[in-house]
């Protein structure tokens, strides 16, 4: 028994010992290629002293209380959503599958023999029929991780999984912008529609005001035919905003994943600007590392540097064991009993000399693939730098836009006002009416495009600065 307690002893300090020289570079996260603040803009210095952070969660974000729910109802039951929750699932299983192989795996095994020895055979020249038991508890090719391999493509399926899980944060913030977006627009369309059906009403009492100026003689076929081709006009507005609104629903509850309650629609003539809080720009661009499709590009990038020291590692010599204690006995009743005992130790060395270079080979793309990484990880950088820019610029201008068409509405109100009174009195023809009729709805149509702009522009500044919540999943600490 000396013996056997000295040969665990020696394989228990051969497995402290294991795992003490890790050949993977030393990892450190690339210096963003992007300025460390926005360019000048308008929307860059607003907001500084704001509350809503960018990391606040959607629920702060959005502030209708039926846009909350639609998102929330997207959320539970979106497709899309479903198979990125999924492929977490699927990344941390293949984690655990790899982790796994950190440690050795027992086994209990147990075996009965029966078998007839032939009497040429046979020692005493007779046949002979004999039974052997057995049973043992032990492990089997083991691997001595010396050189990190096996700690290093554990470290790589790690980043795989936390990328996955980035990606899937990544997805639940696009779909909550996506249904805000949607839920917005069908907001917007919703009060072009009611813009051109009060058009439209109002077109067909001038029309029969005109008709009867025309039967009185105080108005022209001409002004009767004009006042006709409005009330024509706005019949297709209606039409075309009317099919609008349902393709927008339609689109809606795609998103949604359901068919989207009519309580939690927009409500007819609602105001677009009064559903989201604004967004502070007056953030560091460091920020951007935080955004979880950088984060993700971030971790395959950790993932092809652990790569490169599972290939390094394959340079070297591999150590594996194979242990197991047991019993054994021609007898059934015996195979526990003392003097039965068995074990058995078989370490092994596998030595590479010659492979026509394939070590080498994979060697060379672990440190391509990385390069690869690398130019990925610094361009997804600059995208979301340029995204966000881009947004900044729409925002430090909007506004001002929206102040002008404001103005431009009200000033041709009064024109439409004024030239209407003055053709009733006959002091004007129906063809100034009509261009001031024509103005007035142009103008009040593009009011209602820019205030949906603005919305859009703090969803798109919301979701390029990383803002929402996270799908929950487990941290790097408990995942480790």
């Amino acid at each position: 028994m000396t013996r056997i307690h000295f040969r665990l002893s020696a394989l228990i300090t051969a497995a402290l010992l294991a795992g003490c020289v890790n050949l993977a570079p030393v990892y450190s996260r690339p210096e963003a290629p992007v300025p460390a603040t926005w360019p000048a803009s308008t929307g860059a210095k607003e907001a500084k002293d704001a509350t809503v952070s960018a990391t606040t969660g959607w629920q702060s974000f959005i502030t209708d209380d039926r846009l909350r729910r639609t998102i929330a109802l997207a959320l539970a039951n979106n497709r899309d959503l479903r198979v990125a929750v999924q492929n977490i699932e699927k990344a941390r299983a293949q984690y655990g599958v790899q982790r796994a192989e950190l440690f050795p795996s027992v086994s209990a095994t147990a075996g009965a023999t029966r078998a007839r020895t032939s009497a040429a055979t046979s020692s005493s020249g007779e046949s002979s029929i004999g039974s052997t038991y057995s049973a043992s508890l032990g492990f089997s090719s083991y691997e001595l991780d010396l050189f990190g391999r096996v700690r290093n493509l554990n470290e790589a399926a790690l980043q795989s999984y936390l990328s996955t899980e980035a990606t899937t944060r990544s997805t639940q913030i696009s779909l909550v912008a996506e249904v805000a977006s949607a839920w917005l627009t069908l907001a917007a369309d919703n009060e072009r529609l009611k813009l051109a059906q009060d058009t439209l009403a109002s077109q067909q009492r001038t029309y029969a005001l005109t008709g009867r100026m025309h039967e009185l003689g105080a108005s022209s076929a001409l002004s009767l035919a004009q006042a006709q081709t409005t009330v024509d006009s706005a019949r297709v507005d209606v039409a075309s905003y009317t099919a609008q609104v349902a393709l927008d629903r339609n689109a809606l509850d795609l998103l949604a994943g359901a068919t989207v309650p009519g309580e939690l629609l927009p409500a007819a003539g609602m105001a677009t600007a009064s559903a989201l809080v604004d967004v502070p720009a007056g953030l560091p661009s460091t920020l951007l590392q935080q955004r979880p499709d950088v984060l993700a590009a971030e971790h395959t990038l950790q993932g092809s540097n652990a790569d490169i020291g599972a290939a390094r590692a394959a340079f070297f010599p591999t150590i594996s064991l194979t242990a197991s204690s047991g019993s054994s006995s021609t007898a059934l009743s015996g195979l526990f009993k003392g003097g039965n005992s068995t074990w058995s130790f078989a370490p092994s060395v596998s030595l590479p000399i010659f492979n026509a270079g394939s070590n080498r080979a994979s060697l060379d793309s672990a440190k391509a693939q990385r390069e690869i990484d690398l130019a990925t990880y610094e361009k997804t950088v600059q995208t979301a730098f340029r995204e966000v820019a881009d947004a900044l610029a729409t925002r430090g201008s909007i506004g001002e836009q929206i102040a002008a068409q404001q103005s431009l509405v009200d000033a041709t109100q009064k024109s439409y006002t004024l030239s209407n009174a003055l053709y009733r009195s006959g002091s004007y023809s129906f063809l100034e009416v009509l261009d001031a009729q024509r103005s007035l709805y142009t103008a009040q149509q593009t009011l209602i495009g820019l205030r949906l702009s603005e919305q859009s522009n703090r969803i798109t500044l919301y979701k390029v600065m990383g803002g929402g919540d996270t799908v929950q999943a487990e941290t790097t600490a408990s995942a480790r």
